[in-house]
């Protein structure tokens, strides 16, 4: 895996996080604006999902087993625009709490993905 992809994702993921909380606090729903964070961040999840799926064609494999990377990998590509989508339907401050959860969630899995590749 390339480290400043992750290290950049997992930062994005928590600014994005950050954001949204500021919604939350201010009793906002997601705005433009989120969306537009949000497919910046799920644009360098899918980057990471390609990357990672080139390095296990070239031979390279994780540590804990190719399965589990894969798992997470598709995991953290789906977590921001899941997140994304269940903030339209609950178009209060709570759709800004999900994307919240989804930023948190979309960094603890790039350190677990870190891991698994054997960093």
């Amino acid at each position: 895996m390339l480290d400043a992809l992750t290290i950049a994702t997992a930062v994005c993921a928590l600014l994005l996080a950050a954001w949204c909380g500021v919604a939350f606090a201010r009793h906002e729903p997601t705005k433009d604006w989120h969306f537009i964070g949000m497919a910046v961040v799920s644009l360098l999840a899918v980057a990471q999902l390609a990357v990672g799926v080139v390095q296990l064609a070239r031979g390279q494999s994780p540590e804990q087993g190719t399965v589990l990377f894969v798992s997470y990998l598709l995991g953290a590509a789906a977590c921001v625009p899941a997140a994304g989508f269940m903030s339209l339907a609950e178009r209060t401050r709570w759709g800004s709490m999900t994307v919240l959860a989804g930023g948190v969630v979309l960094a603890v899995l790039q350190v677990r993905l870190y891991d698994i590749w054997g960093g």
